[in-house]
């Protein structure tokens, strides 16, 4: 279901044009899509980072799942995405996938920064070989995020700590990961909330984390139990412990 957001980046970015950019405090300016699927959470990003006038990032548009995600990078041309990975549509690699043309662009490159609420390795390389240069998690700080944009933005590699070992691990090996088909009878919703179980999280607790009603939780952790052919959340967290999810 649309929530707006398409029209909303486009009406940003026509704003943007004809205001001129403003740079923050240091005269530094970036231009940002922000793309993730729960309305708050992009609602919070903005009010945290979107301060141009001090932090020099402009938000010039919101995606709340692929189809919109593609449309308003597209209009707006940004210089950074924020971009979650678990998205209605095929995720953030998907987005990746069809804006592909425009990161590969050498005189104006829309370049991506994941940010995420999972610091599953899995996700974590995906995005990166999806064509990302960064992966931070929600629990960075403001300063930190508003840094990492622009370092980012100037071409870096940017991973919140310890996700950085992820990345260097996989593409130091020259095998593929093996393939789990086990794994992939879940969708994203069910590994991240496989994952939290797995770690002890209540049920209360996940829900809260992933902005979902605690039936939503429920009927998840059923499929998952079922997918896998486990009986209960203690084996589940065997399981996820023995394939290095937890």
């Amino acid at each position: 279901m649309s929530d707006g957001t398409e029209a909303n980046g486009t009406a940003r970015a026509a704003e943007s044009a004809e205001s001129g950019r403003t740079g923050g405090a240091d005269g530094r300016h970036v231009r940002v899509v922000l793309v993730d699927d729960h309305r708050m959470f992009r609602a919070g990003v903005q009010a945290e980072i979107g301060r141009t006038a001090e932090t020099g990032v402009e938000v010039v548009g919101e995606a709340a799942d692929v189809d919109q995600a593609v449309t308003v990078i597209t209009a707006t041309r940004p210089e950074v995405v924020l971009l979650d990975v678990h998205l209605p549509g095929g995720g953030g690699v998907e987005v990746l996938r069809r804006c592909a043309a425009l990161t590969a662009d050498a005189e104006q490159p829309v370049r991506f920064l994941a940010l995420s609420v999972s610091d599953a390795a899995e996700d974590v390389i995906g995005v990166i070989r999806g064509g990302a240069r960064g992966y931070v998690t929600k629990t960075i700080t403001g300063a930190d995020l508003v840094d990492s944009v622009f370092r980012v933005q100037e071409g870096d590699a940017v991973f919140s700590p310890r996700l950085a070992g992820f990345v260097l691990d996989a593409f130091a090996s020259t095998d593929a990961p093996p393939v789990d088909e086990d794994l992939d009878r879940l969708t994203q919703r069910e590994r991240e909330v496989l994952r939290l179980i797995a770690r002890g999280y209540a049920y209360k607790e996940i829900a809260k984390q992933l902005f979902i009603s605690v039936k939503t939780v429920e009927s998840h952790v059923s499929a998952v139990l079922r997918k896998l052919q486990l009986s209960n959340r203690h084996e589940l967290t065997r399981w996820a412990t023995a394939r290095r999810l937890v």
